[in-house]
């Protein structure tokens, strides 16, 4: 099937095996959850009623068979998904993303079960967390609906990621869940709320810790993830440096410290962490195996 041939009326299930090939060969992952999903898209269906569709000999228009080509190829040039749909979702989530956000990851949905989880926990009211780099608001978000007693303060500082985050804490955030704009490392969370020192019960941050010169092989992310997001100086642990001073001043005796990381970073954030007094450190693994989550408590 020529993508550039006229756009007629065509049956869904050629439609589907032509988008399906289409990005195979351009060694998308996952190609035919993407395929289906883009499909879907354009044709206002879920996933599940493209399957009942393509059972069915369903044809689709030629007007929308245009655009749905139109998107694939997108999709083949290693635009990532989430970009072409305007949204990732995260858990029970769905986020507004596009370009000068960071679309949040699988494994991070992890890392925000793991606060949520804590804050469970606690016997308090009304706990308070703080998501240090918060980018599209997803692990903040997640927090303040799944934990709707608890107060979520995130911390955002990209102009490219703002009106992101602005937007999804206007759809999705109540009450509970406050966004401050301002560099995670500075004063500005503290300056707003300054009663949030020695206060703080979970302190969650997924920063940039890609070393400065190490090139993710995706180009999904080494095209299109704003490089804020990514590079954490050197070695890649200047913004964990950062989380954990910060932490410390937020946190309360107790407090947990949860971040996001490279699978190789494990032992030297820990020896950062203890070296900054942090105590009880510890590297935890993802789905698939990987170091990707190290915690600490503050004594």
């Amino acid at each position: 099937m020529n993508s550039s041939a006229h756009a007629d009326d065509i049956a869904v299930t050629d439609l589907r095996q032509w988008a399906i090939s289409t990005l195979s060969a351009e060694g998308v992952p996952d190609a035919e959850v993407d395929a289906e999903l883009l499909i879907a898209h354009v044709l206002g269906f879920s996933r599940g009623e493209l399957a009942s569709k393509v059972v069915t000999g369903f044809t689709v228009p030629g007007e929308s068979t245009l655009l749905i080509r139109q998107l694939v190829q997108r999709r083949a040039g290693r635009e990532p998904l989430q970009h072409i749909l305007g949204v990732a979702w995260f858990r029970s989530l769905t986020l507004s993303v596009g370009p000068g956000v960071f679309v949040p990851r699988p494994e991070t949905e992890q890392l925000a079960g793991m606060a949520i989880d804590a804050l469970r926990s606690l016997a308090e009211p009304s706990p308070t967390a703080v998501d240090l780099g918060t980018g599209s608001g997803a692990i903040a978000l997640a927090m303040a609906t799944e934990v709707p007693h608890a107060h979520i303060y995130a911390v955002e500082k990209s102009p490219e990621a703002l009106p992101w985050t602005s937007k999804n804490f206007s759809a999705l955030g109540g009450a509970n869940a406050h966004l401050v704009p301002g560099d995670l490392a500075g004063d500005e969370l503290l300056a707003t709320y300054p009663e949030l020192e020695g206060t703080v019960a979970v302190v969650v941050s997924n920063p940039p810790y890609i070393p400065v010169d190490a090139i993710p092989r995706d180009p999904e992310v080494r095209l299109f993830d704003p490089s804020l997001a990514l590079y954490g100086g050197e070695d890649g642990l200047d913004v964990v440096r950062e989380v954990s001073r910060v932490g410390l001043i937020l946190g309360r005796p107790g407090a947990q410290l949860m971040l996001e990381h490279g699978e190789l970073q494990g032992a030297d954030i820990r020896g950062i962490l203890s070296a900054d007094g942090w105590r009880a450190t510890a590297t935890h693994r993802d789905l698939v195996g990987r170091d990707r989550y190290t915690t600490a408590t503050r004594p």
